[in-house]
């Protein structure tokens, strides 16, 4: 009988510590604390988390954060199936390309709400974020950090060459008459980098030539327009000059490679990508703001922290955000020098980051920012976009086809948005 007894409390046991893990996110008790558990993908802000997270605790000694790296290519896969399981983390990154799936699918939180029951001023946050993770005029996302894009420079090619620096001034033109100075064929020197790429690329270009990617409503596509066909064949004509890398060599060897071993003079790049560079390049190294075409434009984008749409926790998860985003929590994140923190005035650490490099361009920039073109299903719309563009560029078929192609199938994805 005591054997029966003890096999029945077993199963019981066992019976409810599985409903314990279904429904909700996968947060709980531990040791008398609450459980609030915060995913990311980049290890480089271990420290600044944990930093933040100490933070946290001096008014929540109950609550204990767990956070879990995973790594890029496996992040978007294990968070969108432990979501649609009504499991998954409390509080973890979301990035703009995802949001609008996330948003429009109930897996996180609409924390306008909140918002407003805090009486949260979203005026510190840069706008382009704040828009970027915006669904249906509600706040979905507490922006974090951000990335603008600037026209990165080697100082030394410049003063081989005699030329000025890059400076305010400048517009495509500045930029085609000096990338032929600085080319230099027989020591395979390229004067600027015409980028194949989206967010560093071409859809600055567009912008500045006084285009779009996605109409603010998100119902039509802007690639099939004359501005989008202007910036490609711009871009393809410092190509076919010799100014620029070709489209086959920029597969073949990245961008950032050929500028970092000093065979590029110009390459536009995000802002995070400044203290790989100085590694590469060193004191060499000087930055712009990217040069303007009928207007001035830069493509930002940056991360928010998002609440799981079914957490157990939400004012323990709420609290948490309010911390990783406020004040204190960004000024952290810019001293580490990791990224340009998202709440304005605080980036006084990221610019101390790198002395002898004019960060302050990327701050001073996002007076023309663009946020980066998202909407339900960018992730459909982005595959036809990028193979399509890279035909195009490697001479498969011509600009005006790959960019009607592009519209007319962008028109068709966006035009399905919204049903289930």
């Amino acid at each position: 009988m005591r054997k029966k007894a003890s096999a029945l409390i077993t199963i019981l046991f066992l019976f409810t510590t599985v409903l314990a893990g279904c429904g909700g996110s996968s947060s709980g008790e531990a040791g008398g604390k609450k459980v609030l558990n915060v995913a990311l993908w980049d290890e480089n802000v271990k420290d600044t988390l944990t930093k933040t997270i100490q933070l946290y605790n001096k008014s929540h000694p109950d609550v204990e954060v767990k956070v879990t790296y995973t790594p890029w290519a496996d992040y978007w896969t294990k968070l969108k199936t432990s979501l649609a399981g009504n499991s998954g983390p409390d509080v973890f990154w979301m990035n703009g390309p995802n949001f609008y799936a996330y948003a429009s699918n109930g897996w996180i939180k609409d924390l306008q709400p909140l918002i407003d029951q805090s009486k949260l001023d979203t005026s510190v946050y840069t706008e382009a974020l704040v828009n970027l993770y915006s669904y249906q005029d509600h706040l979905y996302g507490l922006p974090y950090f951000l990335d603008a894009v600037g026209l990165y420079y080697n100082k030394e090619l410049f003063d081989k060459a005699g030329i000025a620096y890059p400076d305010n001034n400048w517009t495509w033109n500045s930029i085609e008459e000096n990338a032929a100075k600085l080319t230099d064929k027989t020591s395979g020197v390229y004067g600027y980098a015409a980028l194949i790429d989206s967010q560093s690329g071409y859809y600055d270009l567009i912008h500045q030539a006084g285009g779009h990617i996605i109409s603010d409503d998100k119902k039509s596509s802007g690639f099939n327009s004359p501005e989008a066909l202007s910036a490609f064949k711009w871009e393809q004509g410092l190509m076919e000059k010799g100014y620029s890398p070709t489209a086959q060599q920029q597969l073949e060897t990245k961008p950032l490679q050929l500028f970092g071993s000093g065979k590029v003079a110009m390459f536009p790049a995000i802002s995070v990508s400044a203290p790989e560079l100085y590694k590469l390049l060193g004191d060499k190294l000087g930055v712009a703001p990217l040069p303007a075409g009928q207007k001035q434009a830069t493509i930002v984008h940056g991360l928010s922290w998002a609440m799981n749409g079914k957490t157990k926790h939400e004012k323990e998860a709420w609290d948490l955000i309010q911390v990783l985003s406020g004040k204190e929590g960004e000024q952290l994140l810019a001293d580490s020098g990791f990224s340009i923190p998202a709440y304005k005035g605080t980036e006084d650490g990221w610019l101390k980051s790198i002395p002898s490099l004019n960060l302050q361009v990327f701050v001073d920039s996002l007076k023309f920012a663009v946020p980066y073109p998202v909407s339900e299903k960018t992730a459909e719309w982005q595959d036809v976009e990028s193979k399509e563009i890279q035909d195009a560029f490697l001479g498969k078929k011509t600009f005006e086809d790959a960019l009607k192609t592009i519209a007319d199938k962008m028109n068709g994805i966006l035009a399905s948005e919204g049903k289930k």
